[in-house]
């Protein structure tokens, strides 16, 4: 892990419980809890959110074996997993700057806990996340956040950082030279033409 890095990302999870084990087995908590120490921020997606909890439990089994586990405790908030999944796209600002947000929740479970009091996004007018009081750590349920290019280029100005060009445009001019690489590289009429079903003659 890079000792220099200003933002350390936790990604989300299909196994909190499990990915968290792993993590604490690699060593890792004692490196991204050195990190907040040194004044590191660190950000939580999803089922990371969860993991910078103080606590997340799965008692019905729902994404493994039914168990707890004590999380980072890098967030004064707590996870239960359970209930209907949340799935779908959804529109919000990020609280700190005001910055427009668009992604996608997919997510099981509860979080509550007295860190909610100062969430990270509104969606849909209503809180999401949560900050640490010293703003070192947050977290959030919102899939795709670092798509939007005005919120990207404000969270990276709080860090120092600069944004990077459009984030669509960048995707457009990277698939559109993935595309050439190929056409060019490739006989795609080959590819095709293998990739056709093999007709049986059944009068033979």
């Amino acid at each position: 892990m890079p000792r220099d890095a200003a933002l350390l990302i936790l990604p989300g999870s299909k196994a909190t419980l499990a990915d968290l084990a792993f993590l604490r087995g690699e060593g890792w908590d004692i490196d991204l809890l050195a990190h907040h120490r040194q004044g590191g921020h660190i950000l939580g997606l999803c089922g990371g959110y969860q993991i910078l909890g103080r606590r997340i439990a799965d008692p019905e089994g729902i994404e493994g074996p039914p168990g707890e586990a004590k999380g980072l405790g890098l967030l004064d908030i707590e996870t239960v997993l359970g209930g209907d999944k949340r799935l779908g796209e959804i529109d919000g600002i990020e609280v700190a700057s005001g910055q427009p947000v668009h992604g996608y929740e997919m997510h099981v479970g509860v979080t509550t806990g007295p860190g909610l009091a100062r969430p990270m996004l509104r969606l849909d007018d209503r809180p999401d996340g949560a900050v640490s009081a010293n703003g070192w750590v947050a977290g959030c349920y919102l899939h795709g956040l670092f798509a939007g290019d005005a919120f990207r280029h404000a969270f990276l100005a709080r860090l120092g950082a600069e944004g990077n060009a459009g984030y669509d445009a960048g995707i457009e001019a990277t698939l559109d030279a993935l595309a050439e690489h190929l056409e060019q590289s490739l006989d795609l009429d080959a590819l095709f033409a293998a990739a056709r079903p093999v007709r049986i003659n059944r009068a033979a």
